[in-house]
């Protein structure tokens, strides 16, 4: 009989006992996993196919609530608009008919245009484009909750771009209006509107690009004379237009407007102060008055201050004063350089515009100078911009400025033609070499420069002695170019 050796196990102890150290050890291992996260992903985890087991609450999402507190008092607004095939240059979907049309006969038709709204009281007033509704031969307003009324014209203004219409209804739901002065970049844009006139009740999402933006060239709104717009990425397509753009309280900061049809992520708004106050006149007196000073601005860019030996400062220069309004009679002076209004700063030249239109006309307003290095204190009293007033002046926007002037030649004018210019010197640009600084500058043949520095350039000889002295100075030369009745000015950095 063979006995097992001392101290060993006996078979099928030692088998019973092994299997019990395995359960052990695979019962501590699934406790491990389980607690240091590393249990095997399932198929469908790895493939992100996996299902959540608690949907989301709609209240961990900003912007449900603003959609919920807007949407109701946003409206879509449906026109119908009389037009020949010349049609209508303010709409968009009327320029299409036209193109449609081109070959027809000019003769009435009737339209349909669309875009958006909103309430902004319980006597149902709503916000808009006035190129939504201008022209407009009936105008139908239709609720999210579908009640649809007929809409009136209380008043439209071309040159903001803003319209009232009203609605009567029981129990009409309204926008509170935020402030528009008191946004930053990089806030929260909610646009609201009827994109494309079919999809009713869209909201899109984005940020405060940018403010300020001016000088545009707006497709839809060529009349567009005040501009302040507020940017964002927020998408707005044709039909947004009158929209409300909202931040994250659900106020309204904004008027949807514009769109960048060649751009993505940019459209621009109406700040909701400066559509406030024209509504407000539109609502008492049915048109917008506003004052004017009578002149023709520029920027003063680092160039052009550089030039007249201006440091360190701000504002906006005058580059025209035009006879018989209230900057003359004032004593303002072509190169003032407006540094404050009303004791407020002046730095920006779409902004001061804004402001002179915004005083009543009537009002004695003090507009602080820069002349001859001094600040100089002038009372002016505002009158009214009217049509004739502004088809008077025909002001022109100004053309950008270059820093080099190279390849102009220039010639002394005779009597009949600074006669003809409304001029009392100056020399006649004659030639512009192509591909020259001066022909990237904008400087056309026919142009007429006035003055370099300040000083009139009342002949050739002239011309090129102050040209030489601002040369030996190493200054950039400003030069005050009258183009067709408009001056402007133009800083340029001569080479050696």
């Amino acid at each position: 009989m063979i006995r097992n050796p001392i101290g060993t196990i006996p078979p099928r102890r030692y088998y019973l006992g092994a299997a019990t150290l395995v359960l052990a050890g695979l019962v501590i291992g699934l406790g491990l996993s389980a607690g240091l996260g590393l249990q095997r992903a399932s198929n469908a985890q790895r493939t992100g196919l996996a299902s959540v087991s608690t949907p989301l609450s709609s209240s961990e999402s900003p912007f449900v609530p603003v959609v919920e507190k807007c949407l109701p008092a946003v409206v879509f607004i449906d026109v119908n608009k009389k037009a020949t095939a010349g049609g209508d240059s303010n709409d968009p979907q009327m320029e299409l008919f036209r193109r449609f049309f081109n070959d027809q006969p000019r003769r009435p038709q009737s339209v349909p245009s669309s875009g958006s709204g909103f309430i902004v009281d319980p006597e149902g007033h709503i916000l808009t484009n006035n190129h939504v509704v201008s022209n407009a031969e009936a105008i139908n307003v239709t609720l999210n909750d579908k009640r649809t009324y007929k809409a009136k014209v209380i008043g439209t203004d071309p040159e903001s771009d803003v319209a009232v219409i009203q609605i009567e209804g029981d129990h009409l739901p309204y926008l509170q209006l935020g402030d528009s002065d008191r946004i930053r970049v990089g806030d929260w844009a909610i646009a609201i509107g009827n994109p494309l006139g079919m999809l009713r009740g869209s909201v899109t999402v984005g940020i405060v690009s940018a403010q300020g933006r001016a000088n545009l060239n707006i497709f839809g709104s060529s009349d567009l004379q005040f501009q302040d717009f507020i940017q964002t990425d927020a998408s707005i397509n044709f039909g947004n237009s009158g929209g409300p753009l909202c931040n994250i309280r659900g106020e309204v900061i904004g008027i949807n407007t514009a769109i960048n049809p060649s751009g993505q992520g940019i459209g621009f708004a109406i700040p909701i102060n400066l559509a406030k106050h024209v509504a407000d006149q539109l609502l008492a007196h049915g048109k917008v008055q506003r004052a004017w000073l009578g002149v023709t601005l520029g920027d003063l860019t680092p160039e052009i201050a550089e030039g007249l030996g201006i440091t360190g400062q701000q504002g906006v220069l005058i580059a025209q004063v035009h006879k018989g309004f209230p900057a003359e009679r004032a004593g303002l002076r072509r190169n003032d350089v407006i540094v404050e209004y009303d004791g407020e700063p002046v730095t920006d030249m779409a902004k001061f515009r804004i402001r002179v239109a915004d005083t009543p006309p009537g009002k004695h307003a003090t507009v602080t100078v820069l002349r001859d290095g001094k600040r100089i204190p002038v009372t002016v009293t505002l009158a009214e911009r009217t049509p004739e007033a502004v088809a008077a002046v025909a002001q022109r926007p100004a053309t950008p400025t270059s820093e080099v002037l190279a390849g102009l030649a220039v010639r002394d004018m005779t009597d009949e033609e600074q006669s003809d210019a409304e001029v009392r010197g100056g020399v006649l640009v004659t030639e512009v070499k192509e591909g020259s600084a001066a022909d990237d500058a904008g400087i056309l043949p026919n142009d007429v420069i006035e003055e370099v520095g300040g000083k009139p350039a009342s002949n050739v000889a002239e011309f090129g002695r102050l040209l030489r002295a601002v040369r030996v100075q190493k200054k950039p030369a400003v030069l005050l170019v009258n183009r067709n009745g408009s001056t402007q000015f133009i800083a340029v950095r001569l080479s050696d």
